[in-house]
């Protein structure tokens, strides 16, 4: 009697002892990871405190479309939704007037504050752009011209750069004719700088525009 008395007892004091090692941490709540969903300040990261990201290793994207939504933001503005550059080109992707427009957007302060609004544009102009250019995405994906191989991918970011139109007179013209913005950038580099990503997803559509609440 007395050795099961000191079994059981045994068995609890050991149960209870391995049981304290897997409680949960008492974790902290930082304050600047806690955001307001309704301005949009989940499209950034939670700290705007440089020394927060030292250590931080960034997922890596492959070829998939975050990664190429985040390369061409980085490249137009360094990803700062709030930009307006010296020409009046404005947000993360660098939209002018007349593009905005053309996906449904009139105000142009409600656009510069809302990061949400802005990666609605991009989807927006990436869907009107692949139905304007399906012809030359069918010719010519998967060829190589001026030693550039030639992706789906690549040819929507130079549409985003120069427009649609630019794009179809570089490939009718074999490349030979290259057109550059002001900055110099070219409809070539954007083609090969942002080559290989999947864009698959984008649907045609000519008529896209940001759907409002």
């Amino acid at each position: 009697m007395i050795k099961k008395w000191y079994f059981y007892t045994s068995l609890t004091v050991i149960t209870v002892f391995l049981s304290s090692g897997f409680r949960p941490f008492n974790l902290e709540t930082n304050s600047w990871f806690l955001i307001n969903e309704e301005d949009g300040t989940h499209y950034l990261y939670p700290s705007e405190e440089q020394e927060e990201y030292t250590n931080l290793n960034i997922p890596y994207t492959g070829n998939f479309f975050i990664g190429f939504k985040e390369a061409i933001g980085y490249r137009e503005s360094e990803n700062k939704y709030k930009k307006i550059n010296s020409l009046g080109y404005m947000g993360k992707y660098q939209f002018g007037i007349e593009t905005l427009k053309s996906v449904g957007i009139y105000n142009r302060s409600a656009f510069l504050n809302s990061p949400e609004l802005q990666e609605k544009a991009f989807l927006a102009l990436l869907a009107k752009n692949k139905w304007e250019l399906k012809t030359e995405i069918e010719k010519y994906e998967g060829t190589i011209l001026n030693g550039i191989q030639i992706t789906e991918s690549g040819i929507l970011a130079a549409a985003h750069l120069g427009g649609a139109g630019s794009v179809k007179k570089y490939f009718k013209h074999k490349g030979k004719r290259n057109f550059r913005d002001a900055y110099g950038s070219s409809i070539r580099s954007y083609i090969k700088m942002f080559g290989g990503y999947d864009t698959s997803f984008i649907i045609a559509d000519i008529n896209a525009k940001v759907k409002k609440r």
